[in-house]
């Protein structure tokens, strides 16, 4: 029944991940405003529900912060992970030679976030941390970096695209778009609720550590919406609606650990998760530098014609990191 109902999670947060990409690109088409925005502000803070409910569901109600930490870092990992996907999936030529280098002002804030977290995560470990209340210090510098990289990644775009609003091909209104989106946001809102219990009920009978459980199984489910984004956008032709989301999702998961922070009042979040988390956000550093390399060399060359060696290093890196969960986290 406990995978029967992950199931039914996966299924709904798919399904609705469809729409968000689809109305999302709508939303752009209308505005004038690039895609490159769109997919890493609005698609990407749509599709990051679930880690943004997840966490909190895990942090006030279930108690069980390794699953809200896990989950974080593990869609962020994830994420990367997807950009391989893309990847393969487009045939014609290497994703990396036709995004927006703009892509690479996200993913360098990303890196900044990711090794601020693994940081405190390790910092932890040799004792009492710097706080506010019963926030660590790192909670609004997280928020902050959040911040400011909207505004950098805003201002870029605006110098660099020169694309005019035009009208949706399916007659869809700019109001219209709107509410759908957001009816598929409140959808998926509702599946990621259940979530954490779910994963503690699966770890409780699985006989698995929570870690591993939240950075896999809730990660993966909760990535899903990313996911669909991802093979829609490549089906519209969006690539950096894509790559803007997937970016974006990852900004967004790291400033959602700052939420998870204040929820969680038994102290500082970072101080009170198994420290293998660190590997999670130290493996996402590496795959970030690795996707910047890419987004800025752009090589065209694929090996045995399905994909370049960006992505599988990608893929390498994200292995690694699962098995390293898997065979250590507590």
């Amino acid at each position: 029944m406990i995978w029967l109902a992950f199931g039914l999670c996966a299924l709904v947060i798919g399904v609705a991940g469809y729409q968000l990409s689809r109305y999302g690109d709508r939303i752009a088409d209308l505005t004038g405003l690039s895609r490159s925005w769109i997919g890493l502000v609005l698609v990407a803070t749509a599709t990051s529900l679930p880690e943004l409910f997840t966490g909190v569901s895990a942090v006030a109600l279930a108690d069980v912060p390794n699953i809200a930490v896990g989950n974080i870092l593990g869609a962020t990992v994830m994420n990367l992970l997807l950009i391989v996907l893309l990847d393969f999936l487009h045939r014609k030529a290497p994703v990396f030679t036709l995004v927006s280098h703009g892509h690479i002002l996200g993913a360098g804030f990303a890196t900044m976030m990711l090794g601020l977290v693994g940081f405190n995560i390790l910092l932890a470990q040799q004792g009492p941390q710097l706080t506010l209340g019963h926030i660590g210090i790192y909670t609004p510098v997280i928020v902050l970096l959040y911040l400011v990289s909207l505004r950098v990644v805003f201002l870029y775009e605006k110098g660099h695209n020169h694309a005019e609003p035009q009208p949706p091909g399916d007659g869809v209104t700019l109001r219209g778009a709107i509410l759908r989106f957001m009816l598929a946001a409140l959808v998926v809102v509702t599946a990621a609720l259940v979530l954490p219990f779910l994963a503690e009920d699966m770890a409780r009978e699985m006989g698995w550590a929570r870690g591993f459980v939240g950075t896999l199984f809730v990660a993966l489910v909760t990535t899903l919406p990313e996911i669909a984004v991802t093979v829609a956008a490549l089906r519209l032709g969006s690539l950096d609606l894509a790559i803007g989301n997937l970016f974006g999702s990852i900004l967004f998961n790291l400033a959602i650990l700052a939420i998870d922070d204040l929820f969680f009042l038994e102290g500082p979040l970072l101080s009170h998760v198994d420290p293998m988390h660190a590997v999670s956000a130290l493996s996402a550093v590496m795959m970030t530098g690795v996707a910047i390399v890419g987004l800025l060399y752009r090589p065209a060359t694929r090996l045995f014609k399905t994909v370049g060696w960006v992505s599988l290093t990608l893929f390498s890196l994200y292995m690694l990191n699962a098995y390293v969960i898997f065979i250590y986290a507590q």
